[in-house]
């Protein structure tokens, strides 16, 4: 598709072939994304997660709870000095509402961005009272005024303060694993740290989804490795895989998704697939 086409344009014809495939859900449901693990997809995988559930018709709102702001960059949406974000929800007690922005394009995807200060919240989160229940109880507040099908939370790779709030705020953990030497270190940490808080603060977290990526089928290794986490998961890991892919990693230079990149590529259709199959085994 040219280049000259808008993201709106793009976003109305991945929305025409995915609605069909996507009934609204009859609640709000609240997904983070985590792996303690840097490189492995995490912010990638919630961008375009969050990007085809809204081309399926579903109302999204993304939270970027990354300091880095590249899921506040995929989207072309402004997190400069001075733009309240994430930051002003978890420290200064501002509403979800007050600081969301609708991603350019998507008329029914919102975005919390990640500011600069995000930066700084863990030290600032220390000295304040439910420290861990901040995004809970502005989520909460939230869909009592507001109706979505999906709150999608992307984490920076830690398991620190701001990850704590993403996993009590949640339902569900959707975990991208790469399909690469190390796919599982860390992953033990990440088991551990959700027994904690399964058992102490959200007993309804779980597990919804382990997404394997940057899978390259022309290597034994990525196939070992596919297998190995099968082998381990075998009723959270998707049938969809994604693949090592150029226009996956292009997409967000350009503050795009890869749906609105190039819904044509192999990365786009991959994670349109694990959106529908994301959605069609929340719904079972």
């Amino acid at each position: 598709m040219s280049a000259t086409v808008s993201r709106e344009t793009k976003a109305v014809i991945g929305t025409r072939r995915l609605k069909e495939a996507m009934a609204p859900l009859p609640g709000t449901r609240v997904i983070t994304v985590a792996n303690q693990k840097g490189g492995v997809g995490k912010t990638t995988t919630a961008v375009n997660i969050g990007a085809a559930l809204a081309m399926g018709g579903l109302k999204v709102l993304l939270i970027d709870l990354d300091p880095q702001g590249n899921a506040s960059t995929a989207f072309n949406v402004a997190h400069d000095e001075g733009i309240p974000g994430s930051y002003e929800v978890l420290v200064a007690g501002a509403s979800l509402a007050s600081v969301k922005q609708r991603a350019e394009g998507y008329p029914q995807l919102d975005v919390i961005p990640a500011g600069v200060d995000l930066a700084g919240a863990e030290i600032d989160l220390v000295e304040l009272e439910r420290r861990e229940f901040k995004l809970r109880d502005a989520i909460n507040a939230l869909v009592e005024k507001e109706r979505y099908d999906y709150i999608v939370i992307d984490c920076p790779p830690s398991l620190g303060l701001l990850t704590l709030n993403a996993l009590i705020a949640a339902h569900e953990l959707l975990i991208p694993i790469q399909c690469e030497y190390y796919a599982l270190e860390g992953l033990t940490q990440l088991i551990k740290i959700i027994s904690l808080v399964t058992e102490n603060t959200n007993p309804q977290l779980h597990i919804g989804a382990i997404l394997l990526t940057m899978f390259d089928g022309r290597t034994r290794l990525a196939h070992d490795v596919a297998n190995t986490v099968r082998t381990h998961f075998p009723k959270e890991v998707l049938t969809t895989v994604i693949p090592r892919a150029v226009r996956v990693s292009e997409a967000p230079s350009y503050g795009q998704s890869v749906m609105t990149y190039d819904m044509s590529s192999p990365g786009a259709l991959a994670y349109l697939a694990a959106a529908r199959e994301l959605h069609e085994k929340g719904r079972a």
